[in-house]
């Protein structure tokens, strides 16, 4: 059985270096996953494979359906959950094809469905979520990548956008000012739906380009979110063979 999962976001649609079982289809009272469960062998230890905007990168990050995803997973009893996801970088810090490990996250999004707690309840639940990230798992990633002289920053505050569109200049600033060093579109419900079924999750953020306005203040341009995401999943990569093990 499977104690880890991890959830590819763009630039990861597959695993390379997985060793594929099985694939696995599951249904949820939430509809349906981004895709069938990749199950297999990573550094010898079985994890779970879901990429999350589906095998061919087909659907838009307000239109994933973050809570069967989840459910899956918790389904298939995995205990952890290391979500990959591409971002722009704000602070100085997350520099193109720069990892991060965020602690913390402000969620900009809308119209999201973001609880596993709105119907048929017996009473209002609220879960806490002061700290949004598991601070075990983050841990084990930046120890992980340093044992392995991954240069990446264990600190980070991801700024989450309803997309799909990039943000603009002014908006950035506005992150900034809130104090975001990272801006992404897939971190919210996602890390909170996971709070909800006590799942232990942390993101690991890839930078694939400056944030609008950030940098030399450029167009953004697919091309260079590309350059950047295929080094900086690569580290991703040797970062993940390195910690599963530990698991």
């Amino acid at each position: 059985m499977a104690d880890l999962a991890i959830i590819g976001g763009t630039g990861l649609t597959s695993l390379k270096g997985l060793e594929i079982i099985r694939k696995e289809v599951v249904h949820t009272p939430y509809g349906e996953p981004s895709g069938p469960l990749v199950h297999g062998l990573l550094a010898g230890k079985e994890v779970i494979f879901l990429p999350r905007h589906g095998a061919a990168h087909t659907i838009p990050p307000h239109r994933i359906n973050y809570r069967a995803n989840i459910w899956a997973l918790k389904l298939m009893e995995v205990k952890r959950v290391v979500a990959v996801a591409a971002v722009g970088g704000i602070g100085a810090e997350a520099h193109p094809s720069a990892i991060v490990i965020p602690d913390q996250i402000i969620d900009y999004t809308w119209s999201r469905t973001s609880t596993f707690f709105d119907e048929n309840l017996t009473q209002v639940t609220h879960v806490d979520f002061t700290y949004p990230y598991c601070a075990k798992l983050r841990k084990m990633l930046v120890d992980s990548g340093r044992e392995i002289n991954i240069d990446l920053s264990d600190r980070g505050v991801y700024g989450a956008t309803q997309g799909p569109r990039l943000e603009t200049a002014a908006e950035i600033n506005r992150l900034a000012h809130d104090g975001c060093t990272l801006v992404g579109m897939t971190g919210m419900p996602e890390a909170a739906l996971a709070r909800e079924l006590d799942l232990s999750y942390a993101c690991c953020a890839v930078v694939a380009n400056w944030a609008a306005g950030r940098g030399d203040g450029s167009e953004i341009t697919m091309a260079e979110i590309e350059r950047h995401l295929k080094s900086g999943m690569e580290k991703v990569r040797h970062l993940l063979e390195h910690l599963v093990p530990k698991l």
